[in-house]
């Protein structure tokens, strides 16, 4: 035990059962075994229930929810459900490297009292192999701050205004202060900008962003995301311009003028719509191509 306590690790799993499976392997494995893994089953796979019992843990939750809550829904769950100081929502396909404990505690030890610790990662695709996007490229080269091996502590507008241009960080490899995220928690009326939104209105309220340089986490990043399933809905984009458009609006109440006018801009997004439209072509979705290169080419000013 450290004065940082227990890490709470929350999975909230919907989907491939081999690659969840490999997330919790990826918990037992770690080198600081001072944390408590909690599973949240948003779905009805047979036999995940009892492949968690053979695990044999104490140290291993895992509640299945009657009915499918949704990915929103089932994130505020796990935020309830979080009784450690701080936790991190692991994605079910994500991987955490053995060290990832060890190394988020260092951190919090170093910097106590951010709301948000942000490791190092590294991409991996479907397969496990280190990848990349231009999307990835585009926010480690524009947004990102420079690696140079020192621990980074950002906060206030310029952080704001940095993130709503380019949101570089990566949301399942954060480790979060428990209190700062239960008194906001996730926005029910978002679905796939709702890490932004949190993350903005915690820096909003004062709280601080540590960036530990050390690499500790794999993100999973699958190329079917720019199949049809996803390129069909170009009106997820929709949601992004609303938040974008409200949040500008508070951030100019707040007095964060830069903030407010990076959000109206949200470039980083509007690259993202681009580089789906030619997966939209493939796929021969002229709906969708216009809906893309709308939201890619319009913004407010």
């Amino acid at each position: 035990m450290t004065a940082v306590g227990t890490l709470d690790i929350m999975l909230p799993h919907y989907g491939d059962t081999g690659l969840m499976q490999a997330a919790v392997r990826s918990v037992l494995d770690q080198t600081d075994e001072d944390w408590r893994l909690t599973v949240v089953d948003d779905g009805k796979e047979e036999g995940v229930p009892e492949w968690f019992a053979s695990l044999g843990d104490s140290r291993v939750r895992y509640l299945r929810n009657e009915q499918n809550l949704g990915i929103t829904k089932n994130f505020r769950k796990c935020v309830e459900l979080v009784e450690a100081p701080y936790f991190s929502m692991l994605g079910s396909d994500d991987l955490l490297l053995p060290t990832y404990v060890e190394t988020m505690r260092a951190a919090i030890e170093a910097e106590p009292g951010a709301a948000i610790y942000q490791p190092g990662v590294e991409v991996i695709d479907e397969h496990g192999a280190p990848s990349t996007s231009l999307g990835d490229e585009v926010k480690k080269r524009l947004y990102a701050p420079k690696d140079d091996g020192r621990r980074l502590v950002l906060s206030g507008e310029p952080l704001a205004a940095n993130l709503l241009g380019g949101n570089w960080l990566y949301f399942p490899s954060i480790v979060w202060r428990a209190d700062a995220v239960k008194a906001v928690s996730f926005r029910e009326d978002l679905s796939v900008i709702q890490d932004l939104a949190l993350i903005i209105e915690l820096i909003r309220r004062g709280e601080k962003l540590v960036v530990e340089p050390a690499t500790a986490f794999r993100y999973r990043r699958h190329s079917g995301s720019l199949s049809s399933s996803e390129a069909a809905t170009g009106a997820r984009f929709g949601e992004a311009v609303r938040f974008f458009n409200e949040v500008a609006d508070e951030l100019d109440r707040h007095g964060w003028p830069k903030a407010a006018k990076a959000a109206r801009r949200h470039l980083s997004m509007r690259l993202h719509a681009l580089t789906m439209v030619p997966g939209a072509l493939r796929h021969r979705q002229s709906a969708a191509v216009r809906k893309l290169l709308g939201y890619a080419l319009t913004s407010s000013q």
